[in-house]
């Protein structure tokens, strides 16, 4: 048994709470929405959010951040656009020995940088990587969850892959801490692109050339930071890429199902409420430019989203680019 805080009340922060208060663990969650903390003392459940999914009373709830003092694990389970924030107002009451996790996928705006690299900054901590294919709906009600922990001090992966493994919830280590992040934060944009697809009726053949595709340059730019080729082909990569393309969970599909069919970009992300593909998009094409990296879905989502141009408009120029070869290193280090 160990002593955990949650940093966020969202739907995947719940689910690892539930997730591992059932394992027998001491669970705090906290949230700087005093509104939502009471809802779901209320409600017994976050109504918004994980619908149905009732929250153990023996889960504590607290907007009082200094409850990471004295913690075996600290997991962020936030918007990638709050972590730095949080990370600053939590680091002066993390203790030496925590481990500290972060499931967010994403890049931070201007800087490009990775989450484990804002967390570190702020606290001054090594952080685990906690990702992979794991709808928080799914986490919740016990599905069966494959994910990695990825770490560079293979120690602090261990640990977490021991305090959180259980009969439903299978934690694998990896060391490429570059590849497991990049592979997280780029699938939002495939995700977003593969919504679109859908919102404007294409089929099958659609999808999985998207896919395809879009993994190849995941791993394109994933390689050139410093990520291992073979880490886009396991569950941070191709896994992650599948289940957010696929799944109705996924918000990133449902905002750009709704681009799809014609509303804008910036209202659907209004509808659908975080949705870290849009603003990874934007983060990823600039990283790319700076890069000197090709990714031709993003930099045509990347029009779609900021610069006003049509789906059906951005497809014909992907269809209609300079004719290649698919491969001259293998699958995922296609050509662009």
């Amino acid at each position: 048994m160990v002593d955990v805080t949650i940093l966020g009340s969202g739907g995947f922060g719940l689910a690892l709470a539930v997730m591992l208060e059932g394992e027998g663990n001491n669970v705090t969650v906290w949230s700087k929405f005093k509104s939502e903390l009471e809802d779901i003392r209320r409600d017994g459940e976050n109504k918004a959010k994980l619908p149905g999914v009732k929250i153990s009373p023996n889960i504590a709830l607290t907007d009082d951040i200094s409850c990471v003092k004295g913690k075996d694990l600290v997991i962020f389970g936030i918007p990638v656009n709050f972590i730095r924030s949080v990370a600053a107002e939590a680091a002066p009451y993390i203790s030496d020995s925590t481990i500290v996790v972060n499931t967010g996928k994403g890049l931070e705006a201007g800087s490009y940088k990775r989450m484990s690299q804002v967390i570190c900054e702020e606290t001054g901590k090594e952080c685990v990587v906690l990702s992979g294919p794991s709808h928080a709906e799914e986490v919740a009600i016990g599905m069966p969850t494959t994910v990695v922990a990825a770490c560079k001090n293979t120690a602090y992966s261990e640990y977490v892959q021991n305090i959180m493994s259980s009969s439903t919830f299978r934690v694998y280590t990896n060391n490429d801490v570059v590849g497991c992040e990049i592979g997280g934060a780029l699938k939002n944009i495939i995700a977003l692109c593969a919504g679109i697809c859908d919102g404007m009726g294409c089929g099958d053949n659609t999808k999985a050339a998207l896919m395809t595709r879009g993994i190849a340059e995941i791993a394109r730019l994933g390689e050139a930071l410093g990520g291992q080729l073979d880490t886009f082909a396991g569950l941070t990569g191709i896994g992650d890429l599948i289940v957010t393309c696929t799944s109705m969970h996924s918000r990133n599909r449902r905002a750009g199902i709704l681009i799809g069919k014609g509303t804008d970009p910036a209202e659907a992300v209004k509808q659908v409420g975080t949705v870290e593909g849009y603003f990874c998009t934007k983060a990823a094409y600039e990283l790319s430019r700076k890069c000197g990296i090709t990714l031709p879905i993003t930099e045509k989502c990347y029009d779609v989203l900021y610069n006003g141009k049509s789906a059906e408009g951005v497809i014909s120029d992907l269809m209609g680019r300079p004719k290649k070869h698919e491969s001259e290193r293998g699958l995922l280090n296609a050509v662009d």
